[in-house]
């Protein structure tokens, strides 16, 4: 049964929540002065936020010595809820009629044993029961015929919720503050797993270390976002990653010249490095904000 405050931008209370039988404690006090690694319960670390320290990282683009990244939406993954659209399918539009659940969709790159970053611009669509982003194994559930705090209701995803709230294992822990209601926001997540920790960026700054220990997961871990909302619209972009190799770190400087298949064409390269340099290669049109979805039912 659809409930109203995931139809409008009625304000839910943290109550809807504690309904579920899952625990909510009180944010914990940090251990360490240091303003990324803070206290931690299991393997769910809390940020602190807010030193002077934290207010000039907030300036500083994660991986950016790395290099861009191309992925997006798996259309296979995906609850029957969404709907994928614009350049590459990278704008994910959850609900687009009425909401009756909670549907969730799974990016196509994998994560375990490298670092990536990647930035959700989110519509001014905020509110309802759970708008959730974090990572999941290919075992995370990505529908639900109820409203609920899916990505992390289970040891299978590791999730954020716009209500500021952490999940893990079905553990509900308090991070940040609860995201304002109806506006825009952008929300980043760098992936470490070298260190194995996740951490989430809110409008560019820093929120802390968020998880931990995720270097010794060894399912496949994929990016994951889901919403109980109607109509939610978030556009996946600035995706960055580490370099792997020289050869990686190579090859994104020859693309910085090479913008298009038809100019990687014309260096008359051997076909095995014309294969390795058109692996990264995007000839798809410059993203944009796209904030009516109905204009997408058309095509």
């Amino acid at each position: 049964m659809a409930s109203d405050d995931d139809n409008s931008s009625f304000n839910s209370s943290i109550k809807s929540d504690v309904r579920i039988g899952v625990p909510f404690p009180f944010k914990p006090t940090p251990t360490s002065t240091d303003d990324t690694a803070n206290a931690t319960v299991g393997k769910i670390a809390v940020g602190n936020g807010g030193s002077s320290q934290m207010g000039r990282r907030k300036k500083v683009m994660p991986l950016e010595h790395g290099c861009e990244d191309n992925w997006t939406w798996s259309n296979r993954y995906r609850s029957k809820e969404i709907v994928l659209s614009g350049p590459n399918s990278r704008t994910v539009h959850f609900h687009p009629n009425w909401s009756k659940g909670t549907a969730g969709v799974q990016g196509k790159r994998p994560l375990n044993n490298g670092r990536f970053y990647w930035e959700l611009h989110v519509s001014q669509r905020v509110f309802g029961t759970s708008i959730m982003f974090g990572i999941g194994t290919k075992q995370a559930r990505l529908h639900a015929n109820s409203f609920r705090n899916m990505l992390g209701e289970n040891e299978f995803g590791w999730g954020l919720s716009h209500k500021g709230v952490l999940w893990h294992k079905g553990v509900a822990l308090l991070y940040t503050k609860r995201f304002k209601e109806n506006h825009p926001t952008v929300i980043g997540v760098l992936f470490d797993g070298i260190e194995g920790t996740l951490t989430y960026y809110k409008d560019g700054k820093c929120l802390g270390v968020a998880f931990r220990g995720l270097d010794k997961i060894k399912e496949p871990l994929y990016p994951i976002v889901c919403s109980t909302a109607a109509k939610t619209e978030m556009t996946l972009r600035c995706t960055r990653r580490d370099f792997v190799n020289l050869q990686d770190r190579c090859r994104a400087e020859i693309i910085k010249h090479v913008r298009t298949r038809d100019d990687l064409a014309k260096l008359k390269l051997p076909p095995l490095i014309t294969q390795y340099l058109s692996e990264v290669v995007n000839d798809e049109a410059p993203l944009r904000q796209v904030d009516n979805y109905d204009i997408f039912w058309d095509l």
